[in-house]
């Protein structure tokens, strides 16, 4: 029965605490095998967690006749209390909790490990709320209080418990929740007490008696403490310790860790000389590395490559810079090289290697950032070691046997795949450092591979060097490089066996297209070989994703070879898993046609469908025949969205834009049009029995045609806005709604279009306000697309709000109401639509008298909004509609401003009715700076919310 008491409407209210409940409840929690019964007594326990009664209850929870979950429980109280309600606590109880959790420490020192952690962690906030001030010599302290036997706790116990509190004093610090400038002045307080730290750690890691799991403890405690910046100059002496502790396994693993966080820390690079020492205790570990790579194991190389790294990587440049050191720096460069080409394959013999790529990034980076004549010194000595890294990340990016990758999981194979991807990047970048000598070697390998008939190589070592062009080709220009139509003549003869081998060959042509645009006559090398591709289901992506490029970068090239790539791009289509893809590729390809082989081809390639899309019609609605519309809508769609036969002129001329049409053109042939119009023809008797799907496909199609076309779709206006009306008025859909904006957008202000788009505009218009009458919560994505397109026709054509037929004072009111949306896309959509309307109070009579008559409740909202009732992150959208009030309608906002704000408690609770009155002169004062008023809104929204000058609002 106590559990139903949860049910209270304010946190712990009406409930009876006493010992045994808390107790019956986590009973009820880890016993109970009634899932509902287990998250009541969760639900009720968080509140009593955080109740007052909590200081109680927690203490009787930790009595050692209790098990281990229901003491953690009560030391988890604790820890919440003490962390989140510090305020609660008097100061004259500071000492007598602080010693009440000393004393149960020493208890279960001895005990359940997860208790005395959080014990450690409970005192540790207190430790971090009351220092330096309360308890200026914590750490001190609680060396002593461990250290001082009696209570019956052995001295080893004692000792862990001790480390383990002085390891969660700086962890809790990292996530605790104290204002900033109490975290400053902790941290200082902290950084002092490693005095009291160090010398004990280092006396229970030196001594030889001293047991593994004190050890181990001590190496974390470490781990935890440098990540308050400790100088690296005070931790040297253990950071040393720990290289030694590195040959011990049960100490590897944090040994490592330590000294990598100690020598990752920022403020590291400070102490140089300490950094010297370091480097030849890492350059020691080589032999245990090799010894660890010849025995398979994996998780010593790893952790002595992360030394390595961290060392090279975070300090590069400061090594760099101590010239009189540079072998003992190139040595640990070599061994970091060593890293990368670590024996196996990534990830499934190795995890190691794709440690180092950033290394290689970091260290490029600090060369190239030397002035040129140190820069010169330093090339010298690295250039060749940036090439060795090429042939190490190349043989590294070579896949295995056919036999053993297809023994790989999916899972290593995606791996392997992203592996690739970070080597491609690295490869990119060293080109950088390198330059067309990079292209020249890899050139000349690929040349030897291929010519010589005498020695076989592997496919591998093939495709990895295409792979490496590839990655370059991709991102770098190579216009210019004398490699290039050697590397096009050499693809013809490699010998394709292989569908990793296929799939590089055609992401290194794709790569190459734009170099193809400007050599045309290297296109019949190369074309042959993706067409051929393209029949392979298992080369789809990388033979369509070339064509595409191809088609796009050298389409004006491309007419003596358009037949052929249309019969074998229409025989794949439908095989091709890239067909939407395919169809694009085929869009660019036809724009570049004389306008009757434009015609012909498009009525072979689109025939076929629209002949599917009738059948499919006369059969009876069902979810194979949506999925198969849908599917040759989204093929036309896409062929749409490449087809532009209006670009011919600017791709192919002297390179000038032609100016702007604003107008229709003559009329004349226009393929695009003219398929369109078809298309649009057929599908109005289909469309409707697979609402709403299909009028999404529907709406793109023409929403992309409309873009590609402009003014040249102006014949087809009058058709599309009944079908659109049709579609909207059938089930409404906010596609429907985006493609009537952009069509107000382009048709609204000629003459000719006007009307049917007048029509559509009060159509949507009606049947959305009727959406608003039923309920719009469960619409959101209409709201913003029609917030939209009042706030588009407002802009591009004021006079569609003149029309009788249009109810300006329902549209305002969805618009208030729409402010209220939790969506913060819908709101912001229309806050737009109040800053087009309102400056249109001059011009448009209806807007006048609707702003006039009801511009009170659209304040009213606004500053409902401001003064918490929307996200702080719209406040600059709000502040708009409020500066546009001021601006057009500032005799108005004087008295409604006024009106509004002196309701008692509004827009909020916690604003004074000066406050508000400082908030009416400010804002009124400012009609032209807009940024000025955005400050005023969000300084005012801060002391609605009660979070003007907290930490919280300065952080936001």
């Amino acid at each position: 029965a106590y559990l139903l008491q949860i049910q209270s409407s304010q946190p712990g209210a009406g409930l009876q605490f006493c010992f045994w409940c808390p107790l019956t409840a986590l009973h009820q929690l880890y016993y109970d095998p009634n899932i509902e019964n287990k998250n009541l007594a969760q639900k009720w326990l968080m509140q009593a967690q955080v109740s007052p009664q909590a200081w109680q209850f927690c203490w009787a929870l930790l009595c050692p006749d209790k098990v281990p979950e229901i003491q953690y429980f009560g030391a988890s109280a604790l820890h919440t209390k003490i962390s989140r309600y510090w305020s609660d606590i008097p100061s004259d109880q500071y000492e007598t909790l602080k010693t009440q959790l000393f004393s149960q420490i020493a208890c279960f020192s001895s005990g359940s490990k997860m208790v005395l952690t959080r014990l450690c962690v409970a005192l540790a906030s207190l430790a971090l709320n009351t220092m330096p001030e309360a308890w200026p010599g914590a750490v001190p302290e609680m060396v002593r209080v461990f250290q001082e036997e009696g209570g019956g706790v052995d001295g080893r116990a004692r000792c862990l418990a001790l480390l383990e509190l002085l390891t969660v004093l700086p962890e809790e610090f990292q996530t605790s929740r104290l204002p900033q400038y109490r975290k400053g002045q902790v941290r200082g307080a902290l950084g002092r007490e490693w005095g009291s730290v160090c010398p004990l750690l280092q006396q229970l890691l030196r001594r030889g008696d001293s047991p593994g799991a004190v050890k181990a403890r001590v190496l974390r405690c470490l781990s935890s403490w440098v990540l308050l910046d400790v100088p690296l100059s005070e931790s040297e002496g253990l950071v040393e310790d720990c290289f030694t502790a590195l040959p011990d396994p049960e100490l590897f693993d944090t040994a490592v860790e330590a000294i990598v966080n100690a020598i990752s820390q920022p403020d590291s690079q400070r102490y140089v000389n300490t950094l010297l020492k370091l480097v030849p205790q890492v350059l020691s570990l080589q032999e245990q590395l090799r010894e660890a790579i010849q025995n398979g194991d994996m998780e010593t190389s790893h952790g002595i490559c992360r030394i390595a790294v961290a060392l090279g990587e975070n300090h590069s440049r400061s090594l760099l810079e101590q010239v009189e050191h540079w072998q003992g720096f190139l040595a640990l460069v070599n061994m970091i090289m060593f890293c990368t080409g670590i024996p196996g394959h990534y990830p499934v013999n190795e995890t190691t290697s794709s440690l180092t790529l950033t290394f290689w990034y970091t260290l490029q980076d600090d060369i190239m950032s030397f002035d040129p004549e140190r820069q010169a010194v330093y090339l010298q000595v690295y250039r060749p070691v940036y090439f060795q890294l090429v042939d190490v990340l190349l043989h590294k990016a070579q896949f295995p046997s056919d036999q053993e990758y297809a023994s790989w999981s999916s899972d290593e194979k995606e791996q392997f795949r992203i592996y690739r991807v970070d080597i491609s990047d690295t490869l990119m970048y060293v080109y950088e450092m390198l330059g067309a000598e990079l292209l020249s070697n890899l050139y000349e390998k690929l040349g030897r591979i291929l010519t010589n008939t005498e020695q076989a190589s592997s496919w591998q070592h093939t495709e990895a060097l295409l792979y490496g062009f590839q990655s370059i080709a991709e991102t770098i220009d190579v216009n210019y490089s004398d490699v290039i139509p050697g590397l096009i003549g050499l693809i013809p003869r490699i010998s394709i066996n292989n569908v990793q081998l296929a799939d590089t060959v055609m992401f290194t042509i794709g790569a190459l297209a734009e170099w193809l645009a400007d050599h045309p006559v290297m296109l019949s090398s190369v074309l042959p070989l993706v067409l051929q591709a393209l029949g392979n289901p298992d080369l789809s992506v990388s033979s369509v994703s070339t064509l595409k490029k191809i088609c796009r970068e050298c389409k004006f090239d491309l007419p003596p070879y358009a037949t052929n790539i249309v019969a074998v791009s229409q025989v794949c289509v439908c095989a091709t898993s890239q067909c939407m893809w395919l169809m694009q590729a085929l869009g660019f390809l036809l724009s570049a046609l004389p306008v009757e082989e434009i015609l012909r081809n498009l009525h072979s390639l689109i025939t076929p469908y629209i002949q599917q899309l009738e059948k499919l019609a006369d059969e009876t609605p069902n979810p194979s025949n949506k999925l198969a519309i849908i599917h040759i809508l989204g093929l036309l769609s896409n062929l749409f969205t490449t087809l532009d036969i209006s670009k011919q002129e600017d791709e192919s001329g002297e390179g000038t834009a032609p100016p702007v049409k604003t107008a229709p053109p003559p009329p004349g042939p226009n393929p695009v049009r003219d398929i369109t119009i078809n298309t649009q023809l057929k599908m109005n008797s289909f469309t409707l029995p697979y609402f709403p799907p299909s009028s999404q496909a529907v709406c793109a199609i023409f929403e992309k045609s409309v873009r590609t076309l402009l003014h040249d779709f102006a014949p087809m206006v009058s058709q599309l806005s009944e079908m659109l009306g049709q579609m909207y008025s059938t089930i409404p859909q906010a596609s429907a709604l985006d493609l009537t904006r952009q069509m107000v957008h382009i048709f609204a202000s000629e003459t000719d279009n006007f009307p049917p788009i007048k029509a559509l505009f009060e159509l949507v218009t009606s049947v959305t306000l009727s959406i608003f009458q039923q309920g719009p919560r469960d619409h959101p994505d209409i709201v913003d697309s029609f917030m939209q397109l009042q706030a588009q026709a407002l802009k591009r054509k004021p006079d569609l709000f003149l029309s009788e037929s249009l109810d300006v004072k329902a549209v305002f009111h969805c618009g208030v109401l729409s402010l209220k949306f939790p969506e913060a896309p819908t709101v912001k959509s229309t806050c737009l639509f109040f800053t087009e309307l309102l400056p249109r109070c001059s011009d448009v009579p209806p807007v006048a008298r609707v702003v006039q008559e009801d511009g009170k409740l659209l304040l009213q909202a606004v500053l409902e909004a401001i003064g918490g009732g929307s996200s702080r992150s719209l406040m600059d959208q709000f502040a708009e509609v409020l500066f546009s009030l001021n601006k057009h309608c500032f005799p108005l906002l004087t008295v409604w401003l006024k009106e509004a704000l002196q309701a008692a408690g509004f827009p909020s609770t916690r604003v004074t009715t000066e406050q508000k009155d400082t908030f009416t002169q400010q804002i009124l004062r400012e009609r032209v700076n807009k940024r000025r008023v955005k400050d005023i809104v969000k300084e005012f929204t801060l002391v609605c919310r009660g979070l003007h000058g907290t930490e919280y609002a300065a952080e936001y």
